[in-house]
């Protein structure tokens, strides 16, 4: 949700986030290439590459890693459509093999405005890299977002995921042949986004393209400069969008594990070693050279926007763990050996606090729990929407009569993870404490498949799945319902299933979700099921809308609803469930 509010450009139909509009629809258009597209870095409007495409690789990356449990939770039309919101503009980015347009907008200027992106007044001058102007850390990282999104894209667009590759692999030749840092070419991104090297981007889209092709030309490449490029070299204890080392590491970890590392053994074994040193670092083992805890326990690496390595580092722990697991083996760290399932807890110790079990009791991804940040540092999220205020909100009087109002936002920004909180677990929820406060793209993006694995486990049984009160009684839960439709002949052959999976309130008001099973109780196949939702006041997953009211079908991945098989999808809203009825089917 957080991403679909973070969206730059012509917006679907089927956008969820409704307080936003079309913005940005001449990006490019002075310097003669169409950039219309991509997303919003942060509470900001400018459109910085190196975030974007980091996000994009971690949003894929979920997606490969936890497809099984994305799709579960119907998900998985979502999360490809946030890839694909990202890919498709980096593909209209990469004008020409050797030249990618790595920023839209300054900074600085938009900065100075506190305004809609429907309303954007200030200048949206773009800016590319090219032989001249190189950026192998920016072109770098988009080759490996490019890759690791034709891999989740495979089973399900095949020439898409081939298109993906063709410029994922173009883009990494243009990266590692004119080698640069790309502040140097756009230096109006280096007071936001400063890259400290372009080697462990060089690695890791190697790493990438590796994993896509399966060509070992990639993997002697990150063997061949391990030592010169810092690969066996950098033990780190961050992971973000300026630094990939631990994500490379623990890649090249899962080759050596599957025993697909052929005569590269010995390097891949120096690079689970940095892996190694990096989660035994997470999880204080590492004979005192730890990642720094908070009084409540949560990483603190980082003063400014801190929440988003730890989410970064959560994610990249879980899927540690699972590739433990996978080879039956354990971690060794300086302070004893450590069983995958305490990496993973660990990771889920960082989930936890995320959403509500801190000292603040404060659930810092935004819309999550009882209490959330209600001063977000976002324009949009802090301005009345468009639908609601239609007149123009010029620069200054955003600051006057939005930013500085004392009043919680005017849209929840679902998803957003903020900033969080100090080293001592303070926080502060006030707009103006942007470090705190402010969202970002690469905070959010590690969630996906962090929570995806997490959910998976938890059997929905976990401290923030309440069961409903009295005020839905018990017996709601598995209430099935045959539904005849009024439109089609005789009675559908399709059974519903209606259950609520958790509860929780918000000041005075009790939220559902519901899930709803569709079941084929027939003998034949049934294709082009459209269904009509009635009272349904919430949020909705697992379903594509279609342009006529209360009308929708089945995601465009699942085409056919076989004999005895079932799908489901999940809404979430106050009072009482919705009504769900066939219009047709074939």
């Amino acid at each position: 949700m957080f991403l679909e509010a973070q969206r730059s450009g012509k917006l679907p139909f089927d956008q969820r986030v409704k307080w936003r509009g079309d913005s940005g629809l001449k990006d490019g258009a002075l310097q003669g290439v169409d950039l219309v597209g991509g997303y919003y870095d942060a509470g900001d409007h400018v459109k910085f590459g190196l975030p974007m495409a980091f996000s994009v690789t971690m949003l894929a990356w979920g997606t490969i890693e936890y497809r099984k449990e994305i799709t579960n939770l119907n998900q998985m039309g979502h999360t490809l459509w946030a890839i694909r919101w990202g890919t498709d503009y980096f593909i209209k980015a990469h004008t020409q093999p050797n030249v990618l347009w790595g920023q839209v907008g300054d900074g600085d200027s938009d900065h100075y405005c506190w305004e809609r992106a429907e309303d954007m007044t200030t200048p949206r001058t773009a800016y590319k890299l090219d032989e001249a102007h190189p950026g192998s850390d920016l072109a770098g990282e988009t080759a490996a977002a490019l890759a690791a999104a034709a891999i989740a894209f495979k089973p399900y667009n095949s020439s898409y995921s081939e298109l993906l590759l063709v410029h994922a692999k173009q883009l990494f030749s243009f990266a590692d042949k004119f080698r640069g840092l790309y502040d140097d070419s756009i230096q109006c991104a280096k007071q936001f986004y400063t890259s400290s090297g372009y080697s462990d981007e060089l690695l890791w889209v190697a790493t990438w393209l590796f994993r896509a092709t399966g060509d070992e030309h990639y993997l002697k490449y990150v063997v061949d400069n391990a030592v010169y490029m810092g690969g066996t070299g950098w033990a780190v204890k961050e992971f973000s969008w300026d630094n990939k080392y631990a994500g490379v590491q623990i890649l090249l970890s899962k080759v050596l594990m599957e025993q697909k590392g052929g005569a590269y053994i010995s390097t891949l074994k120096q690079y689970q070693a940095k892996a190694d040193y990096f989660a035994c670092a997470c999880l204080q083992k590492n004979d005192g050279y730890n990642v720094h805890l908070t009084p409540g326990g949560l990483m603190y690496v980082h003063e400014w926007n801190n929440l988003q390595y730890a989410s970064a580092a959560s994610f990249l722990l879980a899927v540690y763990s699972d590739y433990l697991s996978a080879a039956n083996a354990k971690l060794t760290c300086p302070d004893g050996q450590i069983q995958p399932h305490e990496v993973l807890n660990f990771a889920k110790s960082q989930a936890d606090y995320i959403l509500g079990k801190n000292p603040k009791s404060m659930s810092y991804l935004v819309g999550y729990g009882p209490k959330y940040p209600t001063h977000v540092h976002h324009r949009g999220a802090s301005i009345a929407s468009i639908s609601v205020l239609p007149s123009m909100v010029s620069c200054v009087q955003g600051f006057e009569a939005w930013y500085r109002s004392p009043e919680a936002d005017p849209n929840v920004i679902y998803g957003a993870l903020v900033g969080g909180p100090d080293q001592n677990d303070g926080f502060n929820d006030d707009r103006s404490s942007y470090e705190q406060t402010e969202p970002t793209l690469a905070g959010s993006a590690p969630l996906v498949g962090l929570f995806a694995k997490l959910e998976s486990l938890s059997g929905n049984k976990g401290p923030y799945h309440k069961r409903p009160t009295t005020e839905q009684p018990s017996q709601n839960y598995h209430h099935q319902t045959s539904v005849p439709s009024t439109k089609s002949p005789g009675v559908p052959p399709v059974r519903f299933l209606h259950s609520i999976t958790n509860t929780w309130n918000v000041g005075k008001t009790t939220y559902y979700r519901h899930k709803v099973a569709i079941k084929n109780t027939s003998e034949k196949p049934i294709t082009d099921l459209k269904l009509v939702l009635e009272d349904l006041s919430g949020n909705l997953w697992g379903l594509s809308s279609t342009p006529v009211k209360n009308t929708y079908e089945l995601p465009p991945w699942l085409k056919v609803l076989n004999p005895g098989s079932d799908c489901s999808f999940v809404y979430i809203q106050e009072g009482p469930q919705a009504k769900v009825s066939v219009l047709s089917y074939q």
